[in-house]
């Protein structure tokens, strides 16, 4: 048995399923999680290769740990969207749990982000339709996310966009007649930056709470940056709840305005999904079809623009400014 760093021993190099009696070749490390960290893993047999989620078995004695990996599990194994990574199957050996997942060839938009600088925003608008797609179905099962952000949505090989890592999502407690959408639990979950401030005064996660971290997303992806950063957490907290973000120059006066809507102080004032499709963002703004390869690394040249505006953007890609709406970043 091999160990990674702190001691936490790491699967053997080839893993078999005893149950199935299927062999796995484990490849390079994807990514870490609170939980255990994720690996390319391929089928000996057929080639299919997977990301999956090894989990030791040592941390699911912890307290809560196990439950939660059960509960993403039974919730993820329902789950069938385009959007949405899909769990293939389970299993586990004497030292480990293994999660079957999609596996998504061109990582995530945090690396794509991480090698562009920003997006231009008919490429945030492609992601987003995808994104707000995919929520919508979760959503529509009465799943609430818990943990959106740009690690988590991943991109295939065909640059499409699935919303992963469930190991914080929790099905609502339905509602009455009548009632209010039901809220989560009351915990402080997720990730800092992306939290809603309703989250922050502990009133429980819900639907407006991932439609903040929707916004928190676009913000990023459009600047560069997340739109809450301070020294201390609670410094950070404070912008959060007083939604108090700087907004670059050079975004559009609809991408500026679906921000303000999307990062709402209360709850009740952000959109809906479906509102958010429906906002000039999206209705006056050229969408791509699809993306190029190379848009993970470069800034892609859009087709059937005004031509003027294709050869000033291949000319000047660095400018924070373009001579026409559709070639602005």
């Amino acid at each position: 048995m091999v160990r990674g760093h702190a001691g936490a021993e790491l699967p053997g190099w080839y893993i078999e399923d005893r149950e199935s009696g299927m062999l796995y070749k484990r490849g390079r490390l994807l990514g870490e999680g609170t939980f255990g960290r994720c690996y390319q893993l391929t089928e000996v047999a057929s080639g299919r290769v997977y990301a999956a989620k090894v989990i030791p078995r040592a941390r699911l004695a912890a307290v809560g740990i196990g439950e939660r990996v059960e509960r993403e599990q039974e919730l993820h194994s329902r789950l069938r969207h385009r959007h949405i990574v899909r769990l293939h199957g389970h299993f586990a050996d004497r030292s480990h749990v293994y999660l079957l997942l999609e596996y998504c060839s061109r990582r995530s938009l945090a690396d794509i982000l991480r090698a562009r600088g920003r997006l231009t925003e008919p490429e945030v608008r492609y992601y987003l339709r995808q994104i707000i797609s995919g929520l919508r179905y979760l959503h529509g099962q009465g799943i609430v996310h818990r943990d959106l952000k740009l690690s988590n949505f991943l991109v295939t090989e065909k640059m499409q966009v699935k919303i992963g890592d469930l190991g914080l999502a929790r099905q609502e407690a339905p509602a009455g007649p009548g009632a209010h959408p039901a809220r989560l639990p009351r915990a402080l979950c997720g990730t800092p930056g992306y939290l809603a401030p309703e989250v922050l005064d502990r009133k429980g996660h819900g639907v407006p709470s991932d439609v903040w971290a929707v916004g928190c997303a676009m913000y990023a992806v459009l600047t560069g940056s997340p739109p809450f950063e301070a020294a201390q957490r609670q410094g950070l907290y404070r912008r959060i709840r007083a939604a108090r973000y700087p907004l670059p120059p050079h975004l559009s006066p609809h991408a500026r305005d679906l921000i303000a809507r999307l990062l709402a102080p209360e709850p009740a004032e952000r959109p809906s999904l479906r509102d958010v499709l429906d906002h000039g963002f999206f209705t006056q703004g050229f969408t791509p079809e699809t993306l190029p390869p190379r848009a993970c690394r470069s800034v892609p040249v859009f087709m059937g623009l005004d031509p003027l505006c294709r050869l000033l953007r291949g000319a000047a890609a660095v400018l924070v400014r373009w001579p026409c709406q559709e070639c602005r970043d």
